[in-house]
């Protein structure tokens, strides 16, 4: 049985690659993580329309490196340790910048540019689609990498529009303690990246 199928029980044979990706994008996307976070964040604070585009940035990071993946290119799992060290950066930058932002700055700069890097800085976005590519087949991986989009976007904007919808009744010292709360969570994803970037050098 193929990797992909054995790691990812939502797969199902009977149905077509276009559905597999929407429901495998999905499950992608909602497992709680920075992004999740960055996206949360810019919904209470600009709106669902502002979390949308924070989204679509990792899902078109995602349709991106499983093009890479269904085209052949093995070796981007060689790029684990900078891509690592990269997005540890960034996060521990996010967590900064969350720290610093006041509640009425909530709609911090972090969009589809922060989401489309951060996304793409993830080693382990290498390893999923170049597994999810080799279980779907060469021959339907581009009705499955656009599943995959689908998918994913769908999380977003699920995501964005009910965080939004929260946003008239979220009071501005909830808004507060979120920005402090997201600033220790981005850290603690940044040094663990670090971590694994330090590991990839060394190892």
């Amino acid at each position: 049985m193929p990797l992909y199928q054995m790691r990812n029980p939502a797969y199902s044979a009977s149905m077509s690659p276009l559905t597999n990706g929407v429901v495998l994008g999905f499950s992608i996307a909602a497992p709680v993580g920075p992004i999740g976070l960055l996206v949360l964040r810019r919904s209470l604070g600009g709106g669902a329309r502002a979390g949308l585009v924070c989204g679509l940035g990792a899902a078109t990071a995602d349709l991106c490196y499983g093009g890479l993946a269904a085209a052949g290119f093995t070796l981007l799992a060689r790029w684990q340790a900078p891509a690592a060290a990269a997005g540890g950066l960034l996060l521990c930058w996010l967590a900064w910048q969350a720290w610093r932002t006041k509640a009425s700055q909530a709609a911090d700069g972090s969009g589809f540019a922060t989401t489309f890097v951060l996304t793409l800085s993830n080693p382990m976005t290498i390893l999923s689609f170049a597994a999810l590519v080799a279980g779907a087949g060469a021959a339907s991986s581009g009705w499955f990498m656009a599943g995959v989009f689908t998918g994913s976007l769908a999380w977003w904007m699920l995501l964005s529009c009910s965080a939004a919808a929260l946003r008239p009744r979220f009071p501005a010292a909830g808004m507060v303690w979120l920005n402090r709360l997201s600033a220790l969570v981005l850290l603690g994803f940044g040094l663990r990246a670090l971590n694994t970037a330090a590991r990839g050098f060394l190892g």
